[in-house]
């Protein structure tokens, strides 16, 4: 029996509310100032271990497509994640990560040609605003470095998010695979320039280790697969609009596990933010909404490409 619409975006959605652990994770438990490593730990374990579940290697042009998007959404997305993490406040790194579904909007127009409706630039706008109310008073002092490195990762973490939508997926290869490539093609990337740059792997203590078992396992394995497979039942629009999920989770982290204050403007920003994320994955009026074959892939929807992989119904 497929999964109801709601099914999906709530599976979908457990992606970014993982994701919204990785702050706490990397300066509670991890070894500073290391984020080629701790991107190179997160990624290629991860990776291949679904790849030996998947036990698929991609074929043909498939090859360059599971590099680009490896570099895109692991490759490049986990290093200057973290590089952002170490050199500025997770509230200013959020607020930048929450400008993803506007540059999904705008790249989809650029490269899809799709035209951006008022409803999702409005949306995406309240998210912004709703997440930066919810970090932005602890935020701090900015740092350029933390600031370029955060967001080049949204952008890149958005550039990877459309054309994994727009490519699909080739026929009898499902979001594991997918996923599984994606992540090993990224941790490869990372080994080499992790030593050249970072040196010899640092000493690991049990929090360190638990905490990268938990990056690896839960944090982006599972994550990971959860996001991709939701891109494939899913408008990249729709998907992106979790994003601020992300955020908010970390602001409910930091009240609950790290004693810091939510106050009347954090809790408003969090209503408006939330709010955003629901309007997001809201289908065009008048439009049916039908959930098609998991990942359906471009072929078996009559196109060569595919940004939106359920059909028309969907389509912003």
């Amino acid at each position: 029996m497929a999964a109801t619409r709601p099914a999906v975006i709530a599976l979908t959605a457990l992606a970014p509310v993982s994701w919204g652990s990785t702050y706490a994770v990397t300066t509670e438990l991890l070894p500073p100032d290391r984020p080629l490593f701790t991107g190179l730990m997160r990624a290629l374990p991860a990776g291949l271990l679904l790849l030996a579940l998947a036990r698929v290697l991609p074929r043909g042009a498939w090859w360059g497509k599971a590099a680009v998007l490896g570099v895109l959404n692991i490759g490049a997305f986990f290093p200057l994640l973290f590089l952002a993490a170490y050199r500025m406040p997770g509230g200013m790194a959020a607020v930048v990560g929450s400008l993803g579904p506007l540059l999904v909007v705008g790249l989809s127009a650029l490269l899809l040609g799709q035209r951006p409706t008022t409803r999702s630039v409005l949306t995406g706008v309240v998210a912004a605003f709703g997440v930066s109310l919810v970090v932005l008073e602890a935020a701090g002092g900015l740092d350029p470095l933390g600031v370029l490195a955060a967001v080049a990762s949204t952008a890149s973490m958005s550039t990877g998010t459309v054309l994994a939508g727009r490519w699909g997926r080739p026929d009898g290869v499902g979001p594991l695979a997918l996923t599984a490539w994606q992540l090993t093609a990224g941790g490869l990337l990372l080994a080499p320039l992790a030593l050249l740059v970072e040196g010899a792997p640092p000493a690991l203590d049990g929090p360190a280790v638990g905490g990268y078992l938990y990056l690896a396992l839960a944090n982006t394995a599972l994550a990971y697969w959860l996001w991709f497979r939701g891109i494939g039942r899913l408008s990249v629009t729709q998907v992106t609009f979790l994003g601020p999920l992300s955020p908010l989770t970390a602001a409910v982290i930091g009240w609950a596990a790290l004693g810091e204050a939510l106050g009347p403007v954090q809790l408003a920003g969090m209503a408006l933010a939330f709010g955003a994320t629901l309007a997001g994955q809201r289908a065009p009026r008048g439009r049916t909404v039908a959930i098609a074959a998991p990942f359906g892939s471009a072929s078996k929807n009559g196109r060569k490409d595919s940004m939106d992989l359920m059909g028309p119904a969907l389509r912003r």
